[in-house]
């Protein structure tokens, strides 16, 4: 069995023997040793009638993370803040209804192909696949029923590294256009250093492109714009994009531009500047070609928030980042108790593969084959400013 490209579960931190549990629970919470616990409820039905379960995981600090099996949804991330109180740091909905709906992949999981695919069209092996167009003359995310649109079947689990959530998924040959038969496992645990580490791995019975990810929308104030969040990024070149925020190929030196996180600096410094690149995403929303091995967990950005001290680092075995200041959220969506979303009011970090790499063959590959098998961690971890 080759490896694709990705970190190890067993060097991630787990190896089956860590296991201490794996049995599904039920709507009562266990304990483990160390006073974590994990427990579901029901959380609706699909318009199809498929019921969706709520997950909640905790840890003994109090930590708490929900997430349902419909398209792997962070739902809820309650960590504490400079004075020990306890606060929302991702935004979302209060029910499955909202989620249902035409949203901005609040909490999801996404793929097959994170971001974008130029004109829904891409070559394998001689053969031009084409996708849905659903962001405009592109494809997004994974098409129209991606994998943030799917019931997943979960199984929750007690770990030797804290309570967890296994999610598994059949993406059949064609769905979506895609090719091959794709069987994904996705491996949620809360940990005890407050970090949600999700663990994707993938096998598939025919050539294919895989670009897997996570779209939490973050505010570590719990509330109000983000622009006062300060943001560092490992990275000294960006991939710039055209009009429709497809990447040109080039690798982009950030010095001397408003790309340049290498020293934290606060998300408005520099988003309103007269930036060519800025005016095309209304904002940040670019992919940073990160200063790592691929394949190495590292904390490749950190993101601190001064009026809580709340901080987030962001590690990931991927090549690229997506930093993403919710340009698009413009007031018609009212979220969890009541609040509107406004323009920026979260950010994303999605750990990834460039965008359009299927087209542009100098970027690092996403070709995944029969034999190999995709392997992708990422890690948000949560804490507060000494």
């Amino acid at each position: 069995m080759q490896t694709y490209e990705m970190l190890t579960v067993l060097a991630a931190g787990v190896s089956a023997a860590c296991l201490v549990g794996c049995a599904a629970v039920n709507s009562s919470p266990d304990s483990g040793a160390s006073g974590a616990q994990l427990s579901k409820r029901p959380f609706g039905k699909t318009k199809e009638g498929t019921p969706v379960d709520l997950y909640t995981l905790r840890n003994s600090k109090g930590v708490e993370v929900q997430i349902c099996n419909y398209g792997g949804l962070v739902t809820s991330f309650k960590v504490p803040d400079r004075n020990g109180k306890m606060g929302d740091v991702v935004l979302g909905y209060d029910n499955l209804e909202g989620y249902l709906k035409d949203t901005p992949y609040f909490g999801a999981m996404i793929g097959r192909y994170g971001n974008r695919i130029a004109k829904g069209k891409f070559t394998l092996d001689g053969q031009t696949y084409t996708l849905a167009t659903n962001n405009g003359p592109n494809a997004l995310h994974g098409g129209i029923k991606g994998f943030d649109k799917i019931v997943w079947q979960a199984k929750s689990m007690a770990t030797a590294d804290g309570p967890a959530l296994e999610l598994t998924y059949l993406s059949k040959d064609g769905e979506e256009g895609f090719p091959g038969n794709l069987s994904v496992t996705a491996v949620y645990t809360l940990m005890e250093d407050n970090g949600l580490r999700l663990q994707y791995t993938a096998t598939t019975d025919k050539d294919t492109v895989v670009n897997l990810t996570q779209h939490s929308y973050f505010n570590l104030a719990g509330k109000g714009d983000v622009l006062n969040h300060v943001v560092m990024i490992n990275a000294d070149k960006f991939t710039p994009v055209d009009s429709t925020l497809i990447p040109t190929g080039e690798l982009r030196p950030v010095e001397g531009t408003p790309f340049d996180f290498r020293k934290p600096t606060a998300i408005g410094a520099r988003i309103n500047q007269n930036d060519e690149q800025l005016k095309f995403g209304n904002g940040y929303d670019h992919n940073w070609v990160l200063n790592h091995q691929m394949g190495n967990l590292d904390v490749i950005a950190r993101v601190t928030e001064p009026t809580s001290g709340r901080f987030l680092e962001v590690l990931s075995t991927e090549p690229g980042l997506q930093f993403y200041t919710g340009n698009f959220l413009n007031g018609k969506i009212t979220g969890k108790g009541g609040w509107v979303y406004q323009f920026r009011n979260a950010f994303c970090m999605e750990p990834q593969h460039f965008p359009d790499s299927p087209n542009h063959p100098e970027f690092p590959s996403v070709v995944l084959k029969p034999g190999q098998t995709y392997k992708n961690t990422i890690v948000f971890r949560l804490g507060v400013q000494p």
